[in-house]
């Protein structure tokens, strides 16, 4: 199911309001007693960038859900080359169910949970998805809390009109889809107006590491297989 670039804009914005009233408003006193004076801030950005950041000069706490990542999880194909999809598949949470709810409010989860992890000092440079951080992740789907930011997503999108698919998704074994690539094949990926193009110089696990041809020279990108096809 492939949904309108307005209507990803909107679904990242009741991701943001999911985070804000589900997830924030309970911490929030925790928070300010180690981050005085920091609130936070949810916005949607125009392109796949979904992440959290601190200022520690305004003491604004911001997270970035993505306008292209939300229509990436709404399909399958698109769907499997996210963290997100492997954590709810290799933890177990919701049941291990790959939808496109279950997806978005494990997303609106996983980044909150890098504000907790900041605020605790445990988020160091080149360990970011640690022990520390899973623990916190794992308390916030044994408490209730990700089950609260789903039915959250869903009773607010209903109300503007917006289905949010429940039903589970058919996911291609990865190693079948990389199959497909070698080492010298010339692909694109991304979404106009960001797409690129490079030359597959590593073909990984889960993904293929490209260097940029082209204006993208120089550049190099890790990028999830699903992401990627062939130049024509």
């Amino acid at each position: 199911m492939s949904i309108a670039p307005e209507t990803a804009h909107r679904v990242a914005l009741l991701m943001g309001a999911a985070t804000e009233a589900i997830l924030w408003g309970p911490a929030r006193g925790w928070v300010q007693t180690r981050h005085a004076g920091s609130e936070l801030k949810c916005r949607a950005g125009s392109g796949q960038a979904t992440y959290h950041k601190f200022d520690p000069h305004s003491r604004r706490h911001t997270i970035t859900y993505g306008r292209q990542m939300v229509a990436a999880k709404f399909e399958g194909i698109t769907s499997q080359g996210w963290l997100s999809t492997r954590e709810i598949q290799g933890r177990g949470y919701f049941e291990g169910e790959v939808s496109t709810c279950n997806l978005l409010a494990h997303t609106c989860c996983h980044e909150f949970a890098h504000l907790l992890q900041n605020v605790s000092g445990e988020r160091h440079h080149g360990s970011v998805h640690n022990a520390a951080f899973y623990r916190i992740l794992d308390e916030m789907h044994t408490s209730g809390g990700a089950v609260a930011v789903r039915a959250f997503l869903v009773e607010k999108s209903r109300q503007q009109g917006i289905e949010l698919p429940r039903s589970l998704m058919t996911l291609d074994d990865v190693r079948d889809q990389l199959s497909r690539f070698a080492v010298g094949d010339t692909v694109q990926f991304g979404q106009a107006p960001r797409q690129r193009e490079g030359r597959i110089i590593r073909v990984n696990r889960r993904t293929c590491t490209v260097q940029g041809t082209g204006r993208w020279r120089g550049a190099r990108y890790r990028v999830p297989v699903s992401m990627m096809r062939h130049s024509r």
